[in-house]
């Protein structure tokens, strides 16, 4: 049997003596998509301090839908100015949310950086804003529907979840 204290001991000027050691952290690039809803909001704030913690840069995603233009896209059809003022509007909307993100990051030490994508494809976006980021780890929040309301509504987060190489963190 070893004796730990009758080990030998490394030389003198050894590099484990002289320096702490060094922390590994896991993320480098955390994404974190969010709508803007209450649920999503848990999902931003667990991954500022995960990003603080781990002292990763934070990409925050937000997809804004493309508006429906006639009722062969599933709505009834628009003008073409009701159409434009839609999508002002919802891309404002998403500005001021991920100014508001930004802030909040920053304010924890966070290096953060925002997108807004313009697409219908939500789950398809975020995957690809994960990979152009060189994300480690996508944050993200799941309503956890079932049943008919899952089969209706669709699931963005299942469809992250099955088709992304980058790891998913859901919660709910």
């Amino acid at each position: 049997m070893l004796d730990l204290d009758q080990a030998p001991k490394p030389p003198r000027g050894y590099a484990a003596e002289t320096q702490p050691p060094r922390r590994q952290f896991m993320f480098k690039r955390i994404l974190v998509a969010t709508d803007g809803s209450v649920l999503a909001e848990k999902a931003v704030s667990k991954a500022i301090d995960l990003a603080a913690e781990h002292k990763a840069e934070l990409r925050a995603v937000t997809v804004v839908r493309r508006q429906a233009k006639s009722y062969m896209d599933g709505t009834i059809e628009f003008e073409a100015e009701e159409i434009d003022r839609i999508g002002c509007r919802r891309a404002e909307q998403a500005k001021t949310m991920l100014e508001a993100l930004e802030k909040r990051a920053e304010a924890c030490g966070v290096r953060v950086s925002t997108a807004s994508v313009k697409s219908n494809r939500v789950a398809d976006s975020i995957i690809g804003a994960a990979i152009k980021h060189g994300s480690d780890l996508i944050v993200m929040a799941s309503h956890g529907r079932k049943g008919l309301a899952r089969a209706f509504l669709g699931s963005e987060t299942a469809h992250v979840l099955a088709n992304s190489d980058v790891p998913v963190l859901v919660l709910r």
